[in-house]
């Protein structure tokens, strides 16, 4: 018999409209609230591109809140041919766990303020969810950029501490009492704070000038 090619993951990305006031509020200290959302916009670009690069726009999702028809949005899907969806109601774990089983087959959700997670780093965790039903990105700071699931787990997605250092340990705790095998093919870190935001530009710039 024929052996079936593996099947592609389905990437779901969450992003908040950039609402001066409204996104990425830890960096309005430093940029200033139009300055935050702007520095918003950039990441979710950036994000939406490198998904698309990786795995195709046929195969990303992107999620939105806020203002769901938000310029940025509409020509997002215009340039790249993404699909877009309004996020579920509800904390992190309501709309990741939505995201995750609207879509058939294995998928992998992250959020847009991850731009530290490469082209290289989505095609890993891809190819990982060929062989293990979990797949996860860990953060430097204690939680985790991506998740990638084959079937439905809520016990992952509910009352874990969202925005903590203890989102991983917690989540690690949970896949082992499911007794499910997970990879963890690489760390990233994400852009919450003007140091992050500091080291990001100086990503950009070196590797602009590499």
């Amino acid at each position: 018999m024929p052996v079936k090619p593996p099947v592609q993951p389905h990437l779901h990305l969450l992003a908040k409209a950039p609402l001066p006031g409204q996104a990425k509020t830890r960096l309005i200290p430093c940029l200033g609230p139009e300055g935050a959302a702007q520095a918003h916009d950039s990441m979710v670009r950036h994000c939406v591109a490198t998904a698309c690069q990786a795995l195709g726009a046929q195969h990303v999702t992107l999620w939105t809140s806020l203002e769901h028809q938000h310029p940025l949005f509409l020509e997002l899907q215009a340039r790249y041919g993404i699909s877009l969806a309004a996020q579920q109601q509800g904390d992190v774990g309501m709309r990741v766990r939505h995201a995750l089983n609207s879509s058939q087959g294995p998928a992998m959700v992250m959020g847009t303020d991850c731009p530290s997670i490469t082209v290289a780093m989505l095609k890993q965790c891809s190819a990982a969810l060929e062989n293990v039903p979990v797949v996860i990105l860990p953060a430097e700071d204690g939680g985790y950029g991506l998740i990638g699931t084959h079937d439905d787990h809520p016990s992952l997605f509910e009352n874990i501490p969202w925005g903590t250092e203890q989102v991983l340990n917690v989540t690690r705790q949970r896949l082992a009492a499911l007794a499910l095998e997970t990879t963890f093919p690489a760390t990233m870190w994400d852009i919450d704070r003007p140091e992050d935001w500091q080291r990001w530009q100086q990503t950009l710039k070196y590797t602009s000038t590499a």
